[in-house]
C-alpha cells in the first residue's frame, strides 16, 4: 500500500511508534517558531531546563503581537526575546518586521521539513509542503532543544479539489466552504491534505491561505504537494534551491475524502461570531459597513493586498466606511509601497498599519459600537476584536475591498455589474520578492550573548506531582466552543502580562465570568465543567498554565481542542471527558470529587473514573491519555517530568491529604 504525502514526511522524521491512526507517535522536528506573546515563557523554559543551546535546523522569534508597545512592558518582553534569541542561537525577527507565519514562509518553510510554532496558525507553510504543527509553548521548548515531538496520528483526509475558481472566488471561499461543511469541531484529530487537478490551479500563497485557516476547522494541520506552483514562489522568495517534488503515491489509502469542486464557488462571508457560520456574500447583502480590514496571516500577502489596491485604483472609500490595510508583513508594504500601491490606495482614503498581528486579538483598530467590521482575518470570535458586542464578519480581501467602495456588504459580482467597469482583479504575483531583510537578525548578526529580563518578566509557574485525591466545588460550568480567547483574552490591557503569571491569572476566564479568578483563589482548589470542544483557538499555554496557578486541578470536558488538551497534561491538569447526561446534570458550585486514588489510577493506566457530585450522585469520566501523557501529568507538568527524565529520576507517589 502507497503512502500519503502527510506519511511520507512523518515517515520521515519518525522516531518512536507506528503510522497507526490514534497511536502516539515521535517525530524530529526541523525548524520552530514562535512568537511575542508565547515566546517569553518558551525562552524562560528554555532556560529553566538548563539548556544551553538550540537544537533544531531553524529557530525564530518573532515579534509580532504586541509591536505597538503601548507600555514598557511590552518593550522589556521584546528586548528580552532579542537577548534570547542571541544568548541560545535564533533568529530574532524585529517588531514590525511581520507576523511569524508570513515572515517564516518568506524566509525559512521548506518542502519535506517539519515545523512546530506555539501559534495555532503555524500550519500556514504547508501550502509549501512544510507539515507544520501548532503547539504549546512548552512543547516548542522540548523540540528545540533537540527532544521528538509527541502526538497521536491523526487521520489523514483527501481533500480532492477539482476545476478552476471562477472570476470573484478566491482561496478564502475555498476554506469558508470547507468550514461552511465541516464546522469548526470538523477537523479535529485530523491531518487534510489537498489533492486533485484543481491543486495545480492554485498559486503557493493561495495553499498558504487555506492552510492557515484549516487551524478553524480543529485540524492538527493542512498540507499540499509541491509542484511547479511551489517551485515557482521559491523562486521568487530567491530559494530555488529548496524546492523538492513531493506528491502521495497513487495507491495512498485516506481515512475519508472530501470533494470540493473549485468551479462551484461563489463569493462567501462568515457572519458574527464563529468562522463557521458561513453564507454566500448576496445572503447578507445591503448591511451597512463601518470598517473594513484588508491583511492578517492569512490574507496579507503582497499578493492579498494588491487585488484590493487594484479594486480602489481611480474611487475612493464610502464616506461612512473606514478602511485600513494591516499587511502580513512590512516586505509586503515595501514592495506595494515601490510599485506605487501604497501611494494609490491612501489617496482613496485607506489607512497602512505595521505589520502586525494588532487587530486580530484587538489591539488597535477596534470597531465601534453596534458597528459592522469586515475582515479578511481568520477568526471573528465574540469579543476577540477588543469590543464584547461585536459584529465582524470574515471574507476575502475582494468582498472587503467592494464593502468600501460601496459602503455596505455587497457581492463584488454585484458591484462590478453595477459600476460597469470592475473587473476581477485574479491573482498576481511579483516577479521577485525583494523586500528588505534588515529586520531580520541572524544568529551570526546576534547583539546580545545573556538574558535581559526586565521588571516584569516573573518565574515559570510550577505544579507540585498530582495528588492522589481532587475534589472541590465545579467553580464553572460553560458551554460548547469554549476559547482560548474565553480562558485568557489577548486585549492589549491583558496581554502585557503574558510574562507575569501572577498578574495574568487574575484575568483568567475573565470573558465568562468575571468573579471567576477570585473564587478561585479564595476556593484553594477546584474543577472546571465545560461542553464540547474546550480550548479552541489560540495555542496559547497560558489558558492551561493560569487555572493551574488558581489551583483548577481537573477540567471535565464533553471534549477538547487538540493544542489546550496537551497544554493541560503540560501543566499538570486532569482532562476528563463526560458525556451529555452527566454535564447535564453537573451544576456550577456542586461539590466534586473524584473518588479514585487520582494518582495511582494515572499511573496505573485507568481509563475510567468515578466522579461523586454533591457526595451522592456518581458517574463515569474517561481519561484518554498515552503512557508518556500520564507519566507527565504525574510529574505535575512537562517541565517537571523532562527535568526528571534529563536527571534519571522516576519520582514518588504523594501521600493521601
Amino acid at each position: 500500500m502507497g503512502q500519503t504525502l502527510t506519511e511520507k514526511i512523518l515517515d520521515d522524521h519518525l522516531v518512536e511508534g507506528e503510522l497507526e491512526t490514534g497511536e502516539e507517535i515521535g517525530i524530529e522536528i526541523d525548524q520552530v517558531l514562535t512568537q511575542d506573546t508565547t515566546g517569553t515563557m518558551v525562552w524562560l523554559q528554555f532556560e529553566a531546563m538548563g539548556l544551553d543551546e538550540v537544537q533544531t535546523e531553524i529557530a525564530a522569534q518573532y515579534c509580532d503581537h504586541q509591536t505597538y508597545q503601548f507600555d514598557f512592558k511590552n518593550t522589556d518582553d521584546h528586548r528580552f526575546l532579542r537577548s534570547a534569541a542571541g544568548t541560545y542561537g535564533a533568529y530574532f525577527s524585529r517588531p514590525g518586521n511581520g507576523i511569524c507565519h508570513n515572515v517564516h514562509r518568506e524566509n525559512f518553510a521548506a518542502p519535506g521539513k517539519t515545523l512546530l510554532g506555539s501559534d495555532s496558525h503555524t500550519p500556514t507553510p504547508g501550502g509549501l509542503g512544510e507539515l507544520a504543527i501548532g503547539a504549546g509553548g512548552i512543547d516548542v521548548t522540548v523540540a528545540m532543544g533537540g527532544a521528538p515531538y509527541y502526538i497521536e496520528m491523526p487521520e489523514v483526509v483527501n481533500v480532492r479539489l477539482e476545476g478552476e475558481l471562477p472570476d470573484w472566488a478566491t482561496a478564502k471561499d475555498v476554506i469558508l466552504e470547507l468550514l461552511r461543511r465541516l464546522s469548526v469541531k470538523g477537523g479535529v484529530g485530523k491531518i487534510l491534505e489537498y489533492t486533485g487537478p484543481g491543486v495545480e490551479t492554485l498559486t503557493a500563497p493561495e495553499r498558504m491561505t487555506i492552510t492557515n485557516m484549516g487551524t478553524e476547522l480543529g485540524a492538527t494541520s493542512s498540507i499540499f504537494p509541491t509542484d511547479e506552483q511551489t517551485e515557482d514562489y521559491l523562486e521568487r522568495v530567491g530559494r530555488a534551491d529548496e524546492y523538492e517534488e513531493l506528491q502521495p503515491d497513487d495507491d495512498a489509502e485516506y481515512d475519508d475524502e472530501i470533494v470540493v469542486d473549485l468551479s462551484d464557488l461563489e463569493p462567501l462571508i462568515a457572519q458574527p461570531s464563529m468562522p463557521d457560520k458561513v453564507v454566500p456574500v448576496r445572503e447578507v447583502e445591503g448591511q451597512s459597513v463601518d470598517q473594513v480590514i484588508v491583511g492578517s496571516c492569512t490574507n496579507g500577502g503582497y499578493e492579498d493586498i494588491l487585488p484590493a489596491a487594484k479594486m480602489l485604483e481611480g474611487r475612493e472609500v464610502n464616506k461612512k466606511t473606514e478602511m485600513i490595510v494591516a499587511p502580513g508583513s512590512k516586505q509586503a508594504s515595501e514592495m506595494l509601497a515601490r510599485e506605487g500601491w501604497v501611494a494609490e490606495m491612501m489617496a482613496a482614503g485607506v489607512n497602512f498599519s505595521e505589520a502586525t498581528c494588532g487587530a486580530c486579538i484587538g489591539i488597535g483598530h477596534v470597531p465601534a459600537s453596534d458597528s459592522v467590521s469586515l475582515r479578511t482575518f481568520n477568526r471573528n470570535f465574540e469579543g476577540r476584536s477588543g469590543i464584547e458586542d461585536d459584529n465582524v464578519f470574515l471574507c476575502s480581501p475582494e468582498v472587503a475591498a467592494a464593502a468600501a467602495i460601496k459602503g455596505e456588504i455587497v457581492d463584488p459580482r454585484d458591484l462590478a455589474d453595477e459600476l460597469g467597469d470592475l473587473e476581477a482583479p485574479g491573482i498576481e504575483l511579483p516577479d521577485e520578492y525583494d523586500g528588505s531583510k534588515t529586520d531580520l537578525i541572524t544568529p551570526d548578526e546576534a547583539v546580545d550573548d545573556e538574558l535581559v529580563k526586565g521588571p516584569n518578566i516573573g518565574d515559570v509557574p510550577l505544579k507540585d506531582q498530582l495528588d492522589a485525591d481532587i475534589a472541590g466545588e465545579a467553580l464553572l460550568k460553560m458551554e460548547d466552543n469554549i476559547t482560548t480567547d474565553h480562558i485568557i483574552p489577548a486585549t492589549q490591557d491583558i496581554l502585557m502580562y503574558r510574562s507575569n503569571i501572577d498578574k495574568l491569572s487574575e484575568f483568567t476566564l475573565s470573558r465568562v465570568d468575571d468573579t471567576f479568578a477570585e473564587r478561585a483563589r479564595e476556593a484553594d482548589g477546584g474543577v472546571l465543567v465545560a461542553g464540547e470542544n474546550y480550548g479552541q483557538g489560540s495555542s496559547r499555554e497560558h489558558a492551561a498554565m493560569c487555572p493551574m496557578y488558581l489551583g483548577i486541578e481537573a477540567v471535565l470536558a464533553q471534549s477538547f481542542a487538540r493544542i489546550h488538551r496537551a497544554n493541560l497534561f503540560n501543566f499538570g491538569i486532569v482532562p476528563l471527558t463526560i458525556d451529555e447526561d452527566t454535564y447535564a446534570d453537573i451544576d456550577q458550585g456542586d461539590e466534586v470529587e473524584i473518588v479514585d486514588d487520582v494518582y495511582d489510577a494515572v499511573t496505573s493506566g485507568q481509563e475510567e473514573f468515578t466522579v461523586r457530585v454533591n457526595g451522592d450522585e456518581e458517574y463515569t469520566a474517561t481519561l484518554d491519555a498515552s503512557e508518556r501523557e500520564r507519566d507527565i501529568l504525574a510529574a505535575g507538568g512537562k517541565l517537571a517530568w523532562t527535568k526528571e527524565q534529563a536527571e534519571g529520576g522516576s519520582g514518588a507517589a504523594p501521600a493521601d491529604d
